[in-house]
């Protein structure tokens, strides 16, 4: 299978790399290939709601936002890998999900795996609820099969995100593909 991880962390050395890593190192070992796209390094725009694209492309706008298309249209899955950021996703990876808006319609017809890999200071039994809709509320509109998430409270810097057990969590998620 051929996974794309969408790296949405400005922190490239954080609790979502370390996610991140552990889920790629699994799925590796189990046959599986994975890229892994840092999409707080690529250029993308954000949507600007012309539908000129008619909901398939091509967009208007030449950005870098082909690259992640290319890559999910090739693929067998994808996986949002983001910190929580005042309850949803970062910004970086809000912006790439506007965008399938140009390829609504094929992302819909490849009935994607999907995966959520993100972690947060916070602890509290609330503190993932409105990212989990928002994937949740993806997963049914582009008719993604939800493969499981991993949500990493309490992981506010690096060593408490090693020193906790979602790092193996994400490694056995990636490993049971």
């Amino acid at each position: 299978m051929k996974i794309t991880v969408l790296f949405a962390s400005p922190n490239k050395n954080g609790s979502t790399a370390i996610l991140t890593e552990h889920f790629k190192k699994g799925a590796e070992e189990s046959g599986h290939s994975v890229e892994v796209i840092d999409v707080c390094k690529i250029n993308v725009n954000p949507c600007i709601g012309c539908v000129r694209c008619g909901y398939e492309g091509p967009c208007v706008q030449k950005d870098d936002n082909a690259i992640v298309r290319k890559s999910l249209l090739n693929s067998d899955m994808v996986v949002f890998a983001t910190p929580l950021y005042y309850y949803g996703l970062s910004a970086q990876l809000k912006i790439v999900v506007d965008r399938f808006c140009a390829y609504n319609s094929s992302l819909n017809s490849k009935h994607l795996k999907s995966a959520l890999l993100t972690v947060a200071w916070n602890a509290d039994d609330w503190t993932f609820d409105a990212l989990e809709t928002h994937y949740k509320t993806l997963v049914r509109y582009i008719n993604f099969e939800d493969m499981g998430m991993i949500l990493g409270y309490g992981c506010g810097s690096p060593s408490m995100t090693k020193q906790s057990n979602y790092p193996e969590k994400a490694y056995k998620l990636g490993k049971s593909l």
